[in-house]
């Protein structure tokens, strides 16, 4: 895998409709670990007529505490629980959010917020390409009315870090 130069597994509970704390992810973990890959995940409801409830945010928290070397990236904000997200990426270092799925002008007043103070080196932009277009995604980036060090942590320099680009 490393002569592909692949930089991170992507993995949808919801494609299984069994919560990341599942121990059949856990080889998946190690392996990451193993390899210094993030591992990234959906978090939130699903868009696909598929249960949401294995989208919770909380259960990062015990897959983090399980692999505390591990990188977490819970994609799609963790909506309807942008809250519990938060609140998991706050507690676990190697948590973080991107905002795949989701235009500027959806992003919950919640995540900016979050974006803006404590959370500045946490929140990783995403488009969901081909779905949303990052012209579209980005649309209104300008009302966030974030400062120039948050805009470039966002934007590349969160992702730059995670992902050693």
């Amino acid at each position: 895998m490393n002569e592909l130069g692949f930089k991170a597994i992507r993995v949808l509970p919801w494609l299984w409709e069994v919560p990341p704390t599942d121990r059949r992810f856990y080889p998946v973990y190690t392996a990451c670990c193993d390899l210094g890959v993030p591992f990234c995940t959906q978090i939130g409801h699903t868009g696909p007529l598929m249960p949401s409830e294995v989208g919770r945010p909380i259960y990062l928290d015990q897959v983090a505490l399980d692999f505390p070397e591990l990188t977490i990236v819970g994609g799609h904000i963790g909506y309807p629980w942008t809250e519990e997200a938060i609140a998991v990426a706050t507690k676990h270092e190697n948590v973080y959010i991107d905002t795949s799925a989701y235009t500027v002008s959806r992003y919950p007043e919640v995540l900016v917020k979050f974006m803006k103070a404590h959370g500045r080196k946490k929140v990783l932009f995403g488009t969901n390409y081909p779905m949303i277009m990052p012209e579209k995604a980005l649309a209104k980036l300008d009302e966030l009315e974030l400062d120039e060090d948050v805009k470039s942590l966002f934007l590349s320099g969160n992702a730059k870090r995670i992902f050693n680009l």
